[in-house]
C-alpha cells in the first residue's frame, strides 16, 4: 500500500504520506469489514429460511416432501401386423401412427405416387402434407402433371 501512495505522491513529505496510507488502509479494512458483515447476513438469512422450511415440514409432513413425476405410459405398439383392410376402413388418426408406420407410408408413396393422391382424396391434402412432407407432396403433384412426358411409352406398341 505504501508503494501505490509513493506512486501516487511522489513529491509528497514523509507525514502527507503517512496520512494518505493510514486513509488508505483505514478504508480498505472498513470495507472488508462491511463486506465480511454482509455476508454473515446472508449466511444467518439462509439459515433462518432453512429452519422455518424445517419447522413447516414438521408441522405439514406431507407438504415438504416432492411430489412425484408420473410419466404417461408408452403406446403399445401392435404385436401382429395391421392388414391393408384395416388402414383403409377406419379412420387415419397421424399423431397415433408409430414411426415404423409413417415409413411405411412414405416407401409406398415414394415407390407409388398414387399413394399420395389416395391420401389426399381420402383424407385432405393438410394430412398429406404432414404425413409425406410438403416438399414430397409438392414433387408429387409437379411430376403428375409431366404424364404427357412418358418416354417409356411408344405409341406402336412394343418393340
Amino acid at each position: 500500500m505504501a508503494a501505490a501512495v509513493d506512486a501516487t505522491m511522489p513529491g509528497a513529505s514523509a507525514a502527507e504520506r503517512r496520512t494518505a496510507i493510514d486513509r488508505q488502509l483505514h478504508e480498505t479494512v472498513t470495507a472488508r469489514a462491511w463486506a465480511r458483515e454482509y455476508e454473515w447476513e446472508q449466511v444467518r438469512a439462509r439459515q433462518a429460511a432453512a429452519k422455518r422450511r424445517a419447522e413447516a415440514a414438521a408441522a405439514n409432513p406431507g407438504l415438504g416432501e416432492p411430489t412425484p413425476v408420473v410419466l404417461p405410459a408408452p403406446r403399445p405398439i401392435p404385436v401382429t401386423p395391421v392388414q391393408e383392410a384395416d388402414v383403409v376402413d377406419r379412420e387415419l388418426v397421424l399423431e397415433d401412427l408409430t414411426r415404423e408406420q409413417v415409413l411405411d407410408w412414405r416407401t409406398r408413396a415414394a415407390r407409388d405416387h398414387q399413394v399420395v393422391f389416395d391420401h389426399i382424396d381420402r383424407y385432405g391434402e393438410g394430412s398429406a402434407r404432414r404425413l409425406f412432407t410438403n416438399a414430397f407432396v409438392d414433387q408429387v403433384t409437379r411430376l403428375s402433371r409431366l404424364a404427357h412426358l412418358d418416354l417409356g411409352y411408344t405409341p406402336w406398341g412394343r418393340s
